[in-house]
């Protein structure tokens, strides 16, 4: 295991590289509460170094909900983390409420000189499911149809053409089918601070594409995302070969702003039951790399610690391929 906590069960995790070493966030919640299901609701973040991906030194909490009444007192979930133009690092990061019982998801935004003390931008909040494009969003908890208003797992990047985008885990709107209804969503900045809501550049195929990241490799476009066998569209459950399975795969399109398209042939690295979930694709010296967390065994426990990095590499055609090495050495 690669990031492991004895006290805590560790879930998704984002990485930044300043130059000299990694720095790896986490979603950390203490194994007191015996049962991993309620981790969600009892969630900080970790923070943990590393010169090699392999070995890590753990520096502790980095960033946890707000003390006080706020739109992020229930949960900081996941996000991403880059250095702007001036060298500020931030951190974009999901918050729920507690009077809203976690249902309703937002994007904030914090900032450190330091690649761990976080200092919320105000409130925090900068994004939510408003203004005139939430039209293209399912912008309301419809109960007993989804299990929340999704808006998470922020993706922060450089925009090619200038300025910055954002992707993150959405809805569609008016999508009858509730597993046809996921979607990518966007929103631009041209700064850091002021993000405009734009309409998904994906939808379909899946009820959720959680922890989206986009990124380009040899010229071609991806966006990695995570699901689970249960969210898979009937159209496409019954034209994957060997049915649904649960993990991570990954859209290919022309450019950033797409057009996204499900990749095509096998899934990129799923189970049933699910070995590794929510997993990020970072770049080294030596080439590719997948990390994401250990959910579940053969034997049905959760893990909760992130699995050995396995290499990805890009076939001629362009789809990608994980090399399974920590399956086996596990």
């Amino acid at each position: 295991m690669v990031i492991a906590l004895e006290d805590d069960w560790i879930w998704d995790s984002w990485y930044a590289h300043d130059g000299a070493r990694w720095h790896g966030y986490f979603l950390k919640a203490p194994k007191s509460l015996i049962n991993p299901d309620l981790r969600h609701f009892n969630v900080s973040q970790g923070h943990a170094i590393s010169s090699d991906l392999v070995n890590w030194t753990h520096l502790g909490t980095c960033f946890a909900p707000a003390e006080d009444d706020a739109w992020d007192d229930y949960t900081t979930w996941t996000g991403s983390v880059v250095q702007g133009g001036d060298g500020l690092w931030h951190l974009f990061y999901t918050g729920a409420r507690q009077a809203e019982e976690g249902l309703f998801q937002r994007i904030g935004h914090a900032t450190a000189t330091d690649l761990h003390s976080w200092k919320r931008v105000g409130t925090g909040l900068c994004l939510d499911l408003e203004g005139p494009n939430a039209k293209h969003y399912e912008a309301d908890f419809l109960k007993g149809f989804w299990h929340d208003r999704a808006m998470r797992d922020p993706w922060v990047m450089q925009d090619p053409d200038g300025g910055w985008m954002m992707f993150f885990t959405a809805r569609i709107a008016g999508e009858a089918e509730p597993n046809a209804g996921g979607a990518i969503g966007f929103a631009t900045s041209p700064d850091l601070y002021d993000w405009t809501l734009q309409p998904p550049v994906f939808s379909g195929g899946y009820g959720q594409l959680e922890v989206p990241q986009v990124f380009e490799m040899n010229g071609r476009w991806y966006c990695l995302f995570c699901t689970s066998a249960e969210h898979f569209s009937k159209a496409l459950a019954d034209t994957t070969p060997g049915g649904p399975v649960t993990g991570t795969h990954y859209l290919i399109g022309d450019g950033p702003r797409g057009p996204w398209r499900i990749a095509p042939g096998a899934f990129l690295d799923g189970d049933l039951p699910c070995t590794r979930y929510a997993a990020r694709i970072v770049e080294t010296e030596e080439g590719m790399v997948i990390l994401g967390f250990k959910d579940h065994g053969p034997e049905g426990h959760f893990g909760g610690y992130v699995m050995d990095p396995d290499p990805v590499v890009a076939e001629p055609g362009g789809l990608l391929r994980v090399v399974h090495r920590s399956k086996t050495a596990e």
